[in-house]
């Protein structure tokens, strides 16, 4: 058996990383899923509320599950025979669907003339359901209307629904997502997502055959508690999608080892006995996926043991996703996987005659980029983040608190918050969530280090992770540089 070269390493990791990572353009498939151990619990029929940050598979477990191939996929990989039998339904998600769901500049206008945030959510609930009492009637408003003014109907129809489910012999799950798209001021966002929980609290409490799966941030569901304590009773079994370090190369692994490129055959070859489990699928043996030792071997054959010539540098495994990690500790698999795309592409170009496949200069320049997208992200899905945190560019982390306030003091941080508000409130593809403390600097601290974007030191300074500093032009002593302009 030959062993692979860099180059051909690195033709195999260019053909294998894709160039979009992002679930809302390009979907899962059924070759390239990965289902690591930790997100097991997600999928469990019983478990309603699926917490976790941007980038971290919300969307891919969403569509998933609307998927008979992929929900097969999952069910031999963890185990969970049951949600092969289910018939899921898309009860809201990103994509436009009018006829099924309201969209976000829709639901802006509910939201500010319905009263109860749960009579939104009934009504598209019923309507997903099929239920001819909602679906015959012309628009949202007026079906929002008819369940205002209907409540006994609601247990009629409540009760019709989950006898339908159990009549067929299969489970109905209701999937949610895209939560934090729904209004762009931050207090009706968490009342429209309070009555998203008191609706699954109900459909768990009150139907046998009936269950909700919420994809929802933790700041959006900790924030949603304080509208409706009793959300608190969903805690008990929900479920958080972390990343830890293994889980990260174990996909990276993944996908060089079901990738259709020639070398992906080799690549296996080298790493150990892959049960192929048909139609292009490979799975990988327990130790490529969990062992960290395993693990460090093969990304040593990539990218050689230190981030530079010698051990004081760092070791390239752990350098990687530490440099990653956002302020809860947090790495996402879209940032590893758009750093090492990055880190393939400036090593052919700039090191092509290096021994191994990944260039540590490549590998620095491929987490500067993925603080670029991060921050992209950012901006896409919370711009007022991105508004907080331009007016920090030339400063130094540890920074003391005073100092962040002075600057959006001195930025009218406080008034481009509000214009952005109100600027997305009618166009459906910009609704964004604004933050809570729209009006208290301080407190928009807080919500950062919330969302990992910042972090508090034990003498109460503040840091921003890498993966964030980079791209926004903070700097820190013998840090990653930050990206030239």
């Amino acid at each position: 058996m030959n062993q692979l070269d860099a180059h051909q390493y690195r033709d195999l990791l260019q053909a294998s990383l894709p160039v979009a990572v992002d679930a809302d353009t390009s979907g899962p498939d059924h070759r390239t899923l990965f289902t690591p151990d930790s997100h097991r619990m997600a999928l469990d029929l019983d478990v309603t509320v699926i917490r976790g940050a941007r980038g971290a598979g919300k969307t891919v477990w969403f569509k998933a599950l609307q998927d008979e191939r992929l929900r097969e996929v999952a069910a031999h990989a963890y185990q969970l025979a049951r949600i092969q039998t289910v018939e899921p339904i898309a009860v809201y998600g990103s994509e436009l669907r009018p006829e099924s769901y309201p969209g976000p500049a829709t639901l802006v206008r509910l939201a500010d003339s319905v009263g109860d945030p749960y009579n939104i959510w009934v009504a598209v609930m019923l309507n997903a359901l099929g239920m001819d009492e909602i679906k015959n009637i012309g628009g949202w408003i007026e079906r929002v209307e008819w369940v205002k003014r209907n409540p006994e109907e609601l247990d009629r129809l409540f009760a019709e629904a989950d006898s339908r489910a159990g009549a067929s012999g299969n489970n109905v799950v209701l999937l949610f997502d895209a939560l934090d798209r729904v209004h762009p001021q931050r207090a009706q966002a968490d009342k429209l997502v309070s009555g998203v929980l008191r609706l699954a609290l109900d459909i768990r409490t009150r139907t046998r055959n009936l269950r909700a799966k919420i994809f929802i941030r933790h700041d959006m569901f900790d924030a949603a508690l304080l509208q409706f304590p009793d959300a608190s009773k969903l805690t008990a079994n929900a479920a958080d999608l972390t990343w830890t370090e293994t889980n990260l190369y174990g996909l990276l692994y993944h996908q060089l080892g079901n990738s259709a490129h020639e070398y992906s055959t080799s690549f296996r070859d080298q790493t150990g006995a892959w049960e192929d489990a048909g139609e292009g699928r490979y799975l990988p043996p327990p130790n490529v996926v969990g062992d960290r030792e395993t693990q460090k071997e093969i990304f040593t054959q990539l990218a050689g043991p230190y981030m530079g010539t010698e051990h004081r540098k760092g070791l390239t495994y752990t350098w990687l996703p530490n440099h990653l990690m956002d302020g809860v500790g947090q790495v996402s698999p879209r940032s590893f996987l758009s750093a090492l795309s990055k880190a393939t592409d400036v090593t052919r170009t700039r090191f092509a005659g290096n021994p191994r496949a990944l260039h540590y200069d490549g590998i620095r320049q491929g987490v500067q980029a993925a603080s670029d997208i991060r921050v992209r992200e950012v901006a896409e899905d919370l711009p007022w983040v991105q508004a907080a945190i331009k007016p920090l560019a030339g400063l130094q982390v540890p920074i003391e608190e005073d100092a962040i306030l002075d600057r959006w003091r001195g930025s009218n941080l406080l008034e481009e918050l509000s214009d952005l508000s109100s600027e997305s409130e009618n166009v459906d593809d910009q609704i964004r969530t604004g933050p809570r403390s729209v009006d208290d600097t301080a407190g928009l601290i807080e919500e950062l280090i919330l969302l990992g974007v910042m972090s508090r030191r034990g003498t109460g300074r503040i840091d921003l992770p890498d993966v964030y500093r980079i791209a926004f032009d903070i700097g820190r002593r013998g840090g990653v540089p930050r990206n030239v302009r």
